[in-house]
């Protein structure tokens, strides 16, 4: 099980963008998230008419490792470290660990 998702809100602990709040969009292998808005890189593409693309300075996000980012909590404010726990009925959710309160709806 992944302590991180697609569609989590993450927090960034280390690097240019320490601090700074996002949307996981994408969970790559190799242990790496692509995060709404943190990691912005430019890319410069020449123009290629036969796919429509227009050529010019782009600038999107690139993939932050997974150990970079912490899963954000609501209630605490903060980003906090995560765990994965059995529940009685043997579902595993992940849980936060200083609060205890589990993450997943």
């Amino acid at each position: 099980m992944k302590k991180i998702r697609k569609g989590d809100k993450v927090v960034v602990r280390i690097g240019k963008d320490k601090g700074k709040q996002g949307t996981v969009l994408k969970v790559l292998s190799g242990d790496r998230v692509v995060v709404e808005n943190i990691n912005v890189v430019k890319r410069h593409t020449r123009p290629n008419p036969g796919k429509n693309v227009t050529g010019g300075i782009l600038q999107k996000e690139a993939p932050i490792h997974v150990s970079n980012v912490m899963l954000y909590n609501t209630t605490a404010g903060k980003g906090e470290r995560t765990g994965i726990k059995t529940l009685e009925d043997g579902r595993k959710v992940r849980v936060f660990r200083r609060s205890g309160e589990v993450a997943d709806v």
